[in-house]
């Protein structure tokens, strides 16, 4: 009996050992493919660096992981792309400070209007903001990849705006979903429409709206300038970019990888900073030559953007940003 026993022991032993080898085979002998979605148009720089990533995490991870890049809003705006990593239709995304505050609203404190004059101010925050936004975000599923500066935001419109009233008479682009804002905007007496940022373009050319607040680069890229060819030479805001995973595919990637998943991705973020920093002038340049128009407001007109932002303070606080993380960023870019 002892002896038969032992042998049913051992048999089940060599069961089990055998299930863990299949299982252990299927996690790690398959590829992992990661369906990453990002508004880059295809063929501009910022949808090369994410192929370029794509082909060195193939290679880091001896060809386990690929990824699989839907670029230009094929797969619809950023908060579409956040509901469809919830349900697991695609894992990843390159994503603005618009698509984070879908899962963190705490990353609205990047955009408070005027707040950041230069990128020390814009890196102050980060600094202070990196720690608990990632932990935010962990908690909710997932993983910030990295996070970094993408430039400077302002007006573009189909005629000369220089000052709030000239705004206030124009159809404002605010992100459909963003409802918080648009209600703030009304408030302060401009005339926003919410549109998905993938109908942009065809807003601006049935007329729906006529006025937007954007990058340069985007602007050139999206070839919106052609309608929207007044620029306000105004810091707006600044827009911050970064890549997410879903935490259950992270943790379907052996551990060894990781750290060298992440090395290359802020490698791309670094590459992408320098690239930021000659990139708006470019922007502006080549767009110039096909008749976009630069104003510069007088110092009077600046003082009274000003004003209309202090207004908006109130509803800001509290309402789509955190009141202390508010309080801290104004205090943060307020010392001088």
């Amino acid at each position: 009996m002892v002896i038969i026993e032992k042998i049913r022991v051992f048999f089940r032993m060599k069961k089990i050992l055998l299930i863990l080898t299949i299982s252990l085979s299927l996690t790690y002998g398959r590829k992992i493919v990661v369906k990453m979605a990002t508004l880059a148009p295809e063929g501009t720089e910022w949808h090369g660096m994410l192929i370029e990533m794509g082909q060195e995490w193939k290679k880091a991870t001896d060809g386990l992981v690929h990824l699989r890049i839907y670029p230009g809003g094929v797969i619809g705006d950023e908060r579409d792309m956040v509901r469809k990593m919830r349900i697991g239709q695609i894992h990843s995304a390159g994503i603005t400070t618009e698509g984070l505050t879908e899962i963190v609203p705490e990353f609205a404190a990047f955009y408070i209007p005027l707040a950041f004059k230069n990128e020390e101010d814009i890196q102050l925050v980060l600094d202070n903001l990196y720690g608990e936004l990632d932990k935010k975000l962990e908690e909710k599923g997932f993983k910030l990849l990295y996070l970094a500066d993408l430039g400077w935001a302002y007006w573009f419109s189909n005629s000369k705006v220089t000052s709030p009233l000239d705004l206030k008479d124009k159809k404002i682009f605010t992100w459909a979903g963003d409802f918080k804002w648009a209600e703030i905007y009304k408030k302060a007496g401009f005339n926003p429409v919410p549109l998905a940022s993938t109908d942009i373009l065809s807003g601006l050319q049935t007329g729906l709206i006529d006025a937007m607040s954007t990058m340069p680069l985007y602007a050139l890229a999206q070839q919106s300038f052609g309608i929207t060819n007044h620029m306000l030479d105004l810091k707006w805001g600044t827009l911050l970019a970064g890549i997410i995973i879903d935490m259950k595919t992270w943790n379907r990637i052996p551990n060894k990888y990781h750290d060298n998943l992440i090395s290359i991705a802020n490698d791309i973020r670094e590459r992408q900073k320098e690239t930021n920093k000659n990139a708006e002038a470019q922007a502006i340049a080549a767009m110039k030559e096909y008749g976009l128009i630069v104003h510069s407001p007088t110092e009077e007109e600046t003082k009274l953007w000003q004003k209309e932002v202090d207004k908006m303070g109130p509803y800001l606080r509290g309402n789509v940003i955190p009141a202390d993380v508010y309080d801290r960023v104004i205090r943060l870019t307020q010392k001088k």
